[in-house]
C-alpha cells in the first residue's frame, strides 16, 4: 500500500510538473515539484522508500528529458537517501527544519546533476548559483505548504464525518 502511494505521489508530481512548467518562468519551473515529493517521501517513509521514489522518479524525469538518462535518477536517489537519513536520526516536524531540508536538498541535487554533466563533459553552467538558489526557496517553500496541508486532511475528514453524525 505504501509503494502505491509513492507512485502516486510521484507521478502527481510529474504530472504537475509537465503541465505547470510553461506558465512558470518563461517555460523553466523555478520549482521541482518531483524533488518535493521525493523529499516529502524520504521524510515520511526513510532512507529506503527516498531512495526508492528518487530512483523511479528520477528516472522518469530523465525519460521525459532530452537528458542523458540516469543522471536525474541517480542525483534524486542520492538526495531521497540522504534525507531519509537524516529525517531518522533528527526531529524534522517543525517548518523550519523541513525549509532546511527542503534548500539542502536541493543544493545537493543540483550539486549531484551539475557536476555528473561537468565531468561527462556533456553540459557546461556557467554561474548556476542564482537559480539554484531561487529553486531552493521555492522548493522549500511548496514543500512546507504541501506539508501542512497533506497533515491537515485527517483532521478535516474527521470534523466533516463528525459534523455529519450529528
Amino acid at each position: 500500500m505504501r509503494a502505491a502511494g509513492v507512485l502516486i505521489a510521484i507521478a502527481l508530481a510529474l504530472a504537475l510538473q509537465t503541465t505547470l512548467a510553461r506558465f512558470l518562468v518563461g517555460g523553466s519551473a523555478a520549482v521541482d515539484l518531483v524533488l518535493v515529493a521525493v523529499v516529502y517521501v524520504a521524510l515520511t517513509t526513510g532512507p529506503v522508500g527516498g531512495m526508492f521514489a528518487g530512483s523511479v522518479a528520477g528516472l522518469i524525469q530523465d525519460a521525459l528529458s532530452s537528458g542523458v538518462i540516469g543522471v536525474g535518477g541517480l542525483a534524486k536517489s542520492i538526495v531521497g537517501f540522504l534525507v531519509g537519513a537524516i529525517g531518522q536520526q533528527f526531529i524534522v516536524t517543525a517548518a523550519l527544519p523541513r525549509l532546511v531540508m527542503f534548500v539542502g536538498a536541493t543544493m545537493v541535487h543540483a550539486a549531484v546533476f551539475m557536476g555528473l554533466y561537468e565531468v561527462l563533459d556533456l553540459r557546461a553552467f556557467p554561474e548556476p548559483w542564482k537559480p539554484v538558489t531561487t529553486q531552493a526557496l521555492g522548493n522549500a517553500l511548496v514543500g512546507i505548504v504541501a506539508f501542512a496541508i497533506i497533515e491537515s486532511l485527517p483532521g478535516v475528514i474527521e470534523r466533516r464525518r463528525s459534523r455529519a453524525r450529528r
